[in-house]
């Protein structure tokens, strides 16, 4: 009985290591993100961000309050706003434990804007918070945090 109390106690105690098609999932997910970001396309923030009541995005100081927020006053309309928009997400981190999971990436984020021409070129870092529901994985939570890009000399 002893043993099985210890063995119960270390499950509980010790962290979950996803394998490797989670980690696949979760990367797949964020490359579906970058491809909403650079085409104002919703579709794969619904379909991958977990909607609930207190959800909130960080980008750079700015934050939107649930997913129908972001999707339709921020990445939908930069369609329009700007004439073009190229997001990197590189050395992407993956960490689980148990049902949660979240992931570190370096971006670069580079665009121009449709109505006055000016041209931006940022760097810096997001956060994505994951959590397992029903056998998928759902983004709780996002920050990004950039600045202008300065090539290392």
């Amino acid at each position: 009985m002893k043993k099985i109390l210890t063995f119960l106690l270390l499950a509980i105690t010790l962290p979950a290591f996803a394998d490797d098609a989670d980690e696949q999932a979760i990367k797949q997910i964020i490359a579906d993100i970058k491809y909403g970001w650079e085409n104002g396309d919703g579709t794969p923030f619904r379909q991958h961000f977990l909607d609930f009541e207190g959800a909130r995005y960080v980008e750079s100081g700015g934050q939107n309050e649930g997913l129908d927020d972001l999707v339709t006053h921020h990445v939908e309309p930069e369609k329009d706003a700007l004439e073009f928009l190229s997001l990197d997400f590189a050395n992407i981190d993956v960490h689980f434990e148990h049902n949660f999971a979240w992931a570190l990436a370096n971006t670069r984020v580079k665009g121009k804007v449709r109505k006055s021409g000016k041209t931006f070129d940022k760097a810096g870092y997001q956060t994505f918070l994951f959590r397992k529901i029903d056998g998928s994985w759902k983004v709780v939570h996002t920050h990004s945090s950039s600045r202008d890009y300065k090539p290392k000399k």
